[in-house]
């Protein structure tokens, strides 16, 4: 065995890699895991006998919270003892981390539950300094600053490079992670979480997958040893060449050779027998997160600081299910409404809010499925793990809905009832004052108390306010103006209208009785529509047949607000596939895609229009759909709502999209930010917002992100803000497949990319969906003003337009049948 030129100490990590349904039903994981930590326990306990202290030194790391608590659960008081005293003695260790987790989860929720951990240390007296995650490949800035706040000082990152790629350009190294408030946290960029296992530490648990001299077809081989000892020491050397700075190394190991993997004591046998022979030139050492930081922290190598955000290249994997996502979203945006509305928790316990946050984790978390999804989509265990995946979405937004009505009616909501008054209660959720549109609904049977015409009158100060209706299903809506501050409730009532309007022929020239709106109006008027432009006193949207929306006009700077260096149109849909000629190849053809998504070979077509139709127009707002033919999908439609009011434009997205095997993406262009250049994009990420390429570690992807509630595009100028309260991932620049530029790469285009939503797409091969086939309705808001550059405020006007306020009916009609004088 040729030995490395320094003495080294490689310090092993034993722990079990949490997949929430990966290798089986998530229910069945979670049995394992409580198993896993019963068996740490027992083998702890009999390394300290007096007599055969058989496996003297096991050390167990419990890899994620959320197998703790399933163990404090499902176990007795005596079990509990004894984990407390093996996490007291420091043989047992608490990772701070809850799950392994998408950028999905809020900063709300991540905080919530990652303080779990650290509560249940503190009332067992254990220190918790450290947090250790696998697989995933990275984390929203605001993770920072979250370990920070709670007291955690280190994280050991263990990120598995398969479509993705550890940041630094360098594995195995330490950095120190600058948060967003100035504080730092110290992380150990590890690598693969099975490295153990490929140098050979754990028997009948070989690996080679990062380590390719050879394929092992079986993790049982007949010369564990010398493998072993040739693989050992190659690493060694080879990290010597490079210029590694320290004497000691760590690697991850498991069990066995899996996900989900049970602690194995025999990895202690092989420790003792390889220090017995190699001990003089390598030692062997099983140790714990903590014990490792704190030999790193007593190193005098100099650290280097980083600070920015580490974007997670397999965050777009959760466009592989986009209606539950969608519901998710919903759901966890409604959980800051009900903790925003009752932040005392005087009306809903914190059980309800706990079992909310804990369904919204699983969701988020990273495992998406069954591990053969694709190859397999029929199976069984695909199906039913697809199903329990997807119900944590359903199940968070059906706790969070129910507690939102238990407040509700708390605030005067009116039940359903013979004779209740249209009278309607209007919230600002907000903690600041915002101007929006409430939408009275009126049921389908009470439209003839109001069809001879109505009025909507605020009856503090008995005023009439402006109204227009459009009918959706089971009724009608009445949408109206408001402005609130902080918090503020109104109250709004609907009420027949003192005289029957006769409809008869306008003088003004608006439309042929044809009905067809084709003349260019040139008088005043608020919103004017004709079949190929919308305009408001803000914008002026302009179409062309087969090309889409070529012109978005802001008219009171007379700017052009699309790109003029766009590849496509606004809101043009992009639709890309990979052939694959036989099902056999459908996972290696997306294992070759690498971090580019899709494969040389993908084919590329954008949507073309075919069709306007104006859906209607009012005073307040106007509705136009424009319909177009797209290539993967059998209906594709925008419908525009353009406000009078307020410089803003709803845009719903609807697809009904074919059901396809082979990968594929959908995108929507979003080629904004023209009339606010010089400027700077930033989105929205778990706690905080970033300007994507610029303010990231270096070496991380700068291609896709997973945002919170939207984007904004900032400047002297003025901003934009685009909210998302449906589709999460955004795309950055070249769709084409291309050489990956990482950030700090000298020909990367900095923060300035094309952008697009990215909607949909199957195309990773393993636990994802085969298929997005489907029908679906992506909503977008865009808002602009010309009021200088805060892009927190930006970013705020996101957060307003996918809330909206809250309207609901009530019981209190504000003295309004009282009242005797007229509306103003």
């Amino acid at each position: 065995m040729n030995y490395p030129e320094k003495k080294w100490k490689i310090l092993v990590i034993h722990h079990s890699h949490t997949d929430i349904g990966y290798t089986d039903r998530q229910e069945k994981i979670e049995k394992y895991h409580v198993e896993f930590i019963k068996q740490a326990i027992e083998i702890n306990e009999e390394s300290h006998l007096v007599e055969n202290a058989k496996w003297e030194g096991f050390r167990w790391t419990c890899e994620t919270f959320w197998a703790v608590e399933r163990f404090l659960e499902k176990t007795d008081l005596g079990w509990h003892e004894r984990l407390k005293q093996a996490l007291q003695r420091g043989e047992l260790e608490l990772s701070a981390t809850y799950l392994n987790m998408t950028e999905l989860i809020d900063n709300e929720v991540l905080t919530n539950m990652t303080s779990r951990a650290v509560e249940y240390a503190r009332s067992i007296e254990v220190p918790l300094n450290s947090a250790m995650t696998a697989d995933i490949n990275g984390y929203a800035w605001g993770y920072a600053e979250c370990l920070a706040e709670l007291g955690i000082e280190n994280l050991f990152s263990c990120v598995h490079t398969h479509h993705g790629m550890f940041p630094a350009g360098r594995k195995q190294i330490p950095f120190w992670w600058e948060t967003p408030k100035g504080k730092r946290i110290l992380v150990w960029n590890g690598d693969h979480y099975n490295l153990g296992n490929e140098l050979g530490i754990a028997s009948k648990a070989n690996l080679s997958y990062v380590i390719q001299d050879e394929f092992i077809h079986s993790p049982i081989v007949p010369n564990q040893w010398e493998r072993a000892e040739e693989r050992i020491s190659r690493y060694l050397c080879k990290l010597e060449e490079e210029g590694y700075p320290y004497r000691f190394v760590p690697v991850m190991v498991s069990g066995l050779m899996t996900d989900n993997a049970p602690p194995n004591g025999a990895i202690i046998d092989f420790i003792k027998q390889w220090n017995e022979v190699h001990g003089n030139h390598i030692e062997i050492e099983m140790t714990t997160l903590s014990q490792f930081f704190a030999l790193l922290r007593n190193q005098s190598q100099e650290i280097p600081v980083y600070k920015g955000d580490w974007p997670d290249w397999w965050a777009d994997g959760v466009a592989s299910t986009p209606m539950h996502t969608q519901i998710f979203r919903e759901a966890q945006r409604t959980l800051r409404k009900v903790k925003r509305l009752d932040p005392d928790a005087k009306l809903i316990n914190s059980t309800r809010i706990l079992e909310a946050e804990y369904n919204l984790m699983l969701y988020a978390e990273h495992t998406w499925g069954y591990s053969s999804s694709v190859t397999e989509p029929w199976n069984p265990l695909v199906q039913s793990l697809g199903v329990r995946k997807e119900a944590y979405a359903s199940q968070a937004h059906r706790i969070v809905f129910s507690a939102l009505d238990d407040i509700l009616q708390t605030k005067g909501e009116a039940p359903l009832a013979s004779g209740r008054t249209m009278s309607y209660k209007v919230i600002n959720p907000f903690p600041y004052e915002i101007e929006d549109y409430a939408q009275l609904f009126v049921d389908s049977w009470e439209l003839p108390l109001i069809q001879e015409g109505l009025e909507v009158i605020e009856p503090i100060g008995n005023n009439k306010i402006p109204h227009q209706l459009y009918t959706v299903s089971r009724g009608t809506m009445v949408c109206i103006p408001v402005k609130l501050k902080s918090k503020e409730e109104k109250i709004f009532v609907i009420a027949p209208e003192d005289q029957k309007k006769m409809m008869t022929t306008s003088s003004y020239q608006k439309a042929g009785t044809d009905g067809v709106r084709d003349i260019e109006v040139y008088y005043d008027q608020e919103i004017v529509v004709t079949t190929s432009s919308i305009e408001s006193p803000f914008v002026r949207i302009s179409w062309k047949t087969e090309q889409g929306i070529v012109s978005w006009t802001d008219k009171i700077t007379g700017r052009e607000m699309l790109r003029s260096d766009r590849t496509y149109h606004a809101f043009t849909p992009v639709y890309e596939k990979t052939a694959v000629h036989d099902p056999g190849e459908m996972a290696p053809i997306r294992t070759l895609m690498g971090r580019n998504r899709k494969g040389m070979n993908a084919v590329r077509s954008s949507g073309r229009l075919t069709n306007s139709k104006i859906i209607t127009s009012g005073k307040l707002f106007s509705v136009v759909e424009l319909v177009y033919e797209l290539s993967g999908a059998s209906y594709f439609s925008l419908l525009l709502t353009v406000y009078a009011g307020i410089p803003r434009v709803d845009v719903a997205v609807r697809i009904h999209k074919d059901s396809v095997w082979e990968p594929e993406n959908v995108y929507i262009a979003l080629p904004f930010g023209e009339g606010f250049a010089p400027g700077e994009l930033w989105i929205e990420k778990t706690g905080s917002s970033i300007r994507p390429r610029i303010d990231q570690l270096p070496g991380t992807g700068t291609d896709f992100y997973c945002v919170q509630e939207g984007v904004a595009y900032v400047s002297d100028k003025g901003s934009l803000s685009i909210s998302m309260p449906d589709t999460p991932l955004i795309h950055l620049g070249l769709l084409e497949h291309h050489p990956i530029l990482l950030q700090g790469h000298p020909k990367l285009n900095m923060n300035s990319g094309e952008l697009y939503s990215w909607v949909l797409n199957n195309f990773w091969e393993t636990n994802f969906k085969a298929t997005v086939g489907g029908f679906y309705e992506f909503r977008y808001f865009l808002q602009w003003d010309h009021q200088g550059n805060d892009k927190e405020q930006a970013i705020q006007k996101c957060h307003v337009m996918n809330n909206g306020v809250l309207c609901f009916r009530t019981m209190d009609i504000g003295g309004f049948y009282e009242s005797s004088p007229s509306p103003k």
